[in-house]
């Protein structure tokens, strides 16, 4: 029966309905299982994992795994391509997904094809004779956003494989693998669980022999979630739809006041989703002094809560140097409109 994503968040990885069953999935606390079953071990499965891989495969329309972090889902995908495997990757991204493969590219692990994914034809050329295409879109923290469908169908065409990570627009935003992904990646620290408490990734396709591959990464690198992380994990997952569009609504309210700001000299938003990118106009303290003056909005280096979050990104030593030095990356939370922008004005007013 196909549903609506909000009834899907709700309904999937539920246990089956019998009497006097639990209407919610319990945290299966163990390591040691029976011999005889199709886990055998607690390195590769877990009843809880699999409730909370349902309820994403069923999001994102694929087969799932779920990891440790984001990073090590992103590791698994990148432990299965042979040495020195061609890989054409985003030249502003996610940082920590840069320094992964700017050390893979130093090593010579794989080599690495840096490119501006907004430019769909130089993307295009640097895919020629490569293993894999890693697309970060909308990009972070820059917001920039790639031709997917097109790059996709390249990619396909020359026997490329794609991947995708799809944390900032989520599956209510855009369905990687209905366009011919192999691969679509999530932190599900960000909007699947919303609430700041789970370190945890995911990795979901439709190949059953590239899933068999990506759990044989998970099991014998020990890249493995915790039940109970799982668990929470899944009862944010219940209201993310609710969640992130209450704050996708508020992202967008924003806009035009941001940008009618007159300590404001840019303001980035691809038209979706609940992150907003702007560039302050001052030096970089300044702008590090706008973050630390908010009394509602988090100083804090994540995205995706419930909770209104921001940072200056260039604060950290990794992050790409394509990213302007002004530049505040703001996760919009779900608290009144009215009383985040009323912070903002407060935090500019400081400078």
């Amino acid at each position: 029966m196909n549903q609506h994503p909000e009834t899907t968040a709700i309904t999937a990885g539920r246990p089956k309905v019998e009497p006097d069953a639990s209407l919610n999935p319990p945290v299966v606390l163990t390591s040691t299982f029976h011999a005889g079953g199709a886990i055998g071990y607690g390195r590769y499965g877990n009843q809880t994992w699999s409730a909370l891989e349902d309820a994403i495969g069923a999001l994102e329309g694929g087969s799932t795994l779920v990891f440790s972090s984001g990073m090590a889902a992103i590791s698994a995908v990148c432990s299965i391509l042979p040495v020195g495997a061609p890989i054409v990757a985003s030249n502003q991204g996610y940082s920590g997904v840069m320094s992964l493969l700017n050390s893979f590219h130093e090593s010579s692990r794989l080599e690495v094809r840096f490119v501006d994914v907004v430019d769909t034809a130089a993307v295009t050329a640097a895919m020629k004779g490569a293993a894999l295409l890693w697309l970060e879109s909308p990009t972070n923290p820059c917001l920039d956003v790639a031709d997917l469908e097109t790059l996709i169908a390249t990619a396909k065409q020359m026997g490329i494989g794609v991947a995708v990570d799809n944390t900032f627009a989520t599956p209510l935003v855009q369905k990687p693998l209905a366009m011919g992904a192999d691969i679509v990646m999530h932190s599900v620290t960000k909007f699947l669980s919303g609430h700041s408490d789970v370190l945890m990734g995911s990795l979901s396709t439709n190949d059953p022999a590239l899933l068999k591959r990506l759990q044989d990464s998970r099991s014998f690198n020990g890249s493995i979630p915790g039940p109970f992380e799982c668990w929470l994990a899944l009862r944010g997952l219940r209201t993310f739809p609710l969640r992130f569009n209450k704050s996708q609504e508020n992202a967008k309210q924003l806009i035009a006041r941001l940008s009618a700001h007159p300590k404001i000299t840019r303001v980035r938003y691809p038209g979706f989703g609940a992150i907003i990118s702007f560039e302050v106009d001052g030096t970089a303290e300044q702008t590090q002094k706008v973050c630390e003056s908010s009394h509602l909005i988090a100083h804090a280096t994540s995205l995706g809560g419930v909770e209104s979050l921001w940072e200056r990104r260039r604060r950290w030593p990794i992050e790409s140097p394509s990213v302007p030095e002004q530049l505040i990356r703001l996760s919009v939370g779900c608290e009144h409109v009215d009383d985040i922008w009323n912070d903002i004005e407060g935090a500019l007013a400081s400078i």
